[in-house]
């Protein structure tokens, strides 16, 4: 097999994984929609159900979220009503 053909695209795992996600992602929308869910705040959901009183750092690490995805989404849940955010008495720099 010449290098060329193994180099191409479609040849890639990580590109068929790529592609996986946004299938499964895809499948998901017209359920999560009607309940104003995007799949990266359903997987939040189900983490924070799984576990109470999850610091913002570590609900990123959980789902592999850095701050700047992860602040945003957890505003918009806090909107609607589905979440919760509150400081850390011992440590005003962390939310719970």
């Amino acid at each position: 097999m010449n290098t060329d053909r193994l180099l191409r695209l479609d040849n890639q795992l990580c590109f068929a994984l790529y592609v996986c996600s946004k299938e499964i992602i895809k499948k998901y929308k017209p359920i999560l929609a009607p309940l104003g869910l995007t799949y990266t705040g359903y997987i939040a959901m189900l983490s924070l159900w799984e576990k109470d009183n999850v610091t913002v750092s570590e609900l990123g690490d959980t789902l592999y979220l850095d701050s700047g995805t992860l602040t945003p989404l957890l505003k918009k849940l806090e909107e609607v009503g589905l979440v919760g955010r509150l400081r850390s008495r011992e440590d005003e720099r962390t939310v719970v």
